[in-house]
């Protein structure tokens, strides 16, 4: 072995030692500050500031993303010594939410595996969880529509937001494509895939199931059943990527809100979400956003909904950039509320940059 090769492992040992030291005195700070704060630990607006403050800082060989993954995990395993947060998601074991809670919160939490979107909601709710991580939209097929009704009636509030890239893969326990009878994945991506079953695979049955991961798990009951799903969910269920990547938009992005019973304090670079309604009139809705144009507020998300058990009757959607405490968006908010039949404030959190 060189001498070179010696030295430059003997500066890795060195750099090692010292990043310990160095982790170990941060988690000792983190202590201190969650017994001064004597209640709520996780932050979404201060984790928010540090992850951007390091990012804009790093000056690289490390890539400002891979730079975030390694402190969010920091954090997390910080944040574990002083509370150890349970976090709900669409389940088993496996699925893109689960993937998503883990994007967030890092490595260092419980998991509340759910069975159905509702579930994941009153796991908060009931104090079995401390947050819930829950998919709202894709960038390929749109709202999710379960989502959206829950948030209007829960008590929930939306303090963070999740944009995880998807990407759909054949999974099987044997090899190649040849005698598939059955493929099980959740709607959503059976529809993101739909073009590549078409063509592959047009006379397969395909059986919607709760998500990819229960998918997954029943295809490994099967050599005959294949299941469309995430690498995580192979691993988990021990079965072979057939194909990858099978999805037909290759950007294909899914976002995902976290819920709690608060939202964020501002953290400078934020997002607030609305729901609202307006009457039955003609110029009704642009009345409704006119106070938006006029205070310059940017407008990011319009998305309309049936009310239930109403005809021709809507709820919208809205993200707005900025926070509701701040005060342009706290006054365009009075001016929306004096006009708007509802108006509720789902949640104000940190904006992740697309």
């Amino acid at each position: 072995m060189s001498n070179d090769l010696v030295n430059l492992r003997d500066q890795i040992d060195a750099i090692d030692a010292e990043l310990l030291r160095l982790l170990n005195e941060r988690a000792k700070l983190a202590q201190h500050v969650g017994h001064i704060k004597d209640g709520q630990i996780y932050r979404a607006e201060r984790e928010a500031q540090v992850l951007q403050r390091l990012k804009s800082e790093n000056k690289g060989p490390l890539k400002p993303e891979n730079i975030e993954l390694l402190f969010r995990e920091i954090m997390s395993a910080c944040r574990d010594l002083e509370q150890h947060l349970r976090i709900a998601y669409l389940g088993p074991e496996g699925t893109f939410s689960q993937a998503a809670a883990y994007k967030h919160f890092g490595h260092a939490v419980g998991d509340v595996a759910c069975s159905t979107i509702d579930d994941a909601f009153r796991a908060v709710e009931t104090g079995r969880a401390d947050y819930a991580i829950v998919p709202v939209e894709n960038s390929t097929e749109g709202a999710v529509s379960r989502t959206l009704d829950l948030i209007v009636g829960s008590t929930l509030k939306i303090c963070g937001e999740v944009l995880l890239p998807v990407h759909q893969n054949l999974l099987r326990k044997e090899d190649g494509q040849e005698g598939i009878v059955r493929v099980f994945g959740h709607v959503q991506s059976l529809a993101q895939c739909q073009h590549w079953l078409n063509q592959n695979l047009p006379n397969v049955e395909r059986v919607s199931v709760e998500s990819n991961a229960e998918g997954a798990r029943l295809a490994a009951d099967n050599t005959a059943d294949a299941a469309i799903a995430g690498e995580n969910a192979a691993e988990a269920y021990g079965l072979k990527v057939v194909v990858p990547r099978i999805e037909d938009e290759p950007n294909n992005t899914t976002r995902f809100l976290v819920m709690s019973d608060h939202d964020a304090l501002p953290s400078g670079c934020d997002k607030t979400s609305l729901v609202m309604s307006a009457a039955n009139a003609p110029g009704a809705v642009v009345k409704l956003l006119q106070p938006l144009a006029d205070a310059g507020v940017s407008m990011t998300k319009f998305e309309s909904r049936p009310v239930k058990g109403t005809n021709w009757e809507y709820l919208f959607f809205v993200d707005i950039e900025g926070h509701r405490d701040d005060e342009k968006v706290a006054s365009v908010l009075r001016e929306i509320s004096a006009r708007a039949l509802l108006l509720k404030v789902l949640g104000s959190y940190p904006r992740v940059k697309r």
